[in-house]
């Protein structure tokens, strides 16, 4: 079997997930660099990593080169996405810089694989409550068709960083130790501006177009772009909630033809990536608690709206920092070879 020549750009929740998946996966790996903003030895599973700062010349020699996800002008991928390019690698990046690019590929292997074949260098991971959506939405739509959705999102505190994790942390130190009255988190040290722990809100990313954030739009133009079909009415609400890791959703469909909850159980048992698990009469439904470190995407509370015809409703959960980020990421490079 060929082997590759590996980097993994970034070695926060979301770059530790990369190799982990890299090594549970058996990617074939010739050889691997690990890069950051500064060179330190770090420990995944008992296994010492030698991180290097990162520059253009470490990109030499690299086949395929996975970004973890830093965004914006200062992000690594700005900067060193094109540099790895011209150095003969392929690029797959989780973050937001490149997904809505002209001839950039939005790939979920689940789903649109074939769209791979047109990458120009650079292959985009999609937005992690996009991923899991998608992975719900796409099976219907090529049987049924979807004409509306609507969805709600409760999105865990590793989706905004390892940061996040920590203040959810030391929120629920504090309360645990002290009145609920009296909880006071220094600003300077927190990831969010709002309370985490015992509290959602409904902000995850900047206020954008029609007061809807840019989470909420990234749902929207994402899944377009994936499905190639701009015509079905996308529109969500996007809440972090006080969970460590993995996003549930609430979902809203409109489909095209007839659909019956017992009819939609019958496709996603046929889909790739999915496992029902629906039997609500025995408190059985997808937990994210249940979900962390699994590969697949949950599905159940399935049932048909009792006033709109053709309308149904999903309950989907994920791992945001696997199938939402690393390993969708790595799945791509697993189609790439």
């Amino acid at each position: 079997m060929k082997k590759y020549n590996l980097a993994v750009v970034g070695v926060g929740a979301v770059g530790i997930e990369m190799l982990r998946c890299l090594r549970k996966r058996h990617f074939p790996i010739n050889k691997l660099r690990v890069f950051a903003r500064s060179s330190r030895d770090i420990k995944v599973d008992g296994k010492i990593y030698s991180v290097k700062a990162i520059s253009p010349e470490g990109f030499s020699g690299i086949d395929i080169a996975l970004f973890a996800g830093t965004e914006g002008e200062k992000g690594a991928a700005v900067t060193y996405a094109p540099e790895a390019i011209k150095r003969g690698a392929v690029v797959i990046d989780n973050g937001a810089d490149f997904r809505m690019k002209k001839g950039v590929p939005l790939i979920i292997p689940e789903v649109n694989a074939q769209d791979i074949k047109n990458h120009k260098g650079i292959i985009a991971n999609p937005n992690c409550s996009t991923i899991q959506m998608v992975i719900a939405l796409s099976p219907i739509h090529n049987k049924l068709g979807i004409k509306r959705v609507i969805a709600v999102t409760f999105q865990a505190a590793s989706g905004a960083g390892r940061a996040a994790v920590e203040q959810l942390k030391q929120e629920n130190s504090i309360i645990a130790s002290s009145d609920y009255q009296d909880l006071h988190v220094d600003s300077k040290n927190r990831a969010m501006p709002q309370q985490l722990a015992y509290n959602v809100f409904p902000h995850i990313g900047g206020f954008q177009r029609g007061d809807y954030t840019s989470e909420e739009w990234k749902m929207v133009s994402e899944t377009h772009k994936i499905m190639h079909d701009s015509r079905i009415k996308i529109s969500a609400t996007c809440v972090r909630v006080p969970v460590r890791t993995g996003h549930s959703e609430a979902i809203y469909i409109e489909t095209k033809k007839p659909a019956s909850p017992e009819m939609v159980r019958s496709i996603f048992f046929r889909a790739k990536g999915i496992k029902i698990i629906d039997k609500p009469q025995d408190n059985l439904y997808p937990l994210p608690l249940d979900c962390e470190g699994r590969d697949e995407v949950f599905i159940g509370r399935i049932r048909k709206d009792p006033f709109i015809n053709n309308g149904l409703w999903l309950w989907v959960a994920s791992d945001n920092l696997l199938k939402g980020a690393a390993l969708n990421a790595i799945q791509i490079a697993e189609l790439l070879i």
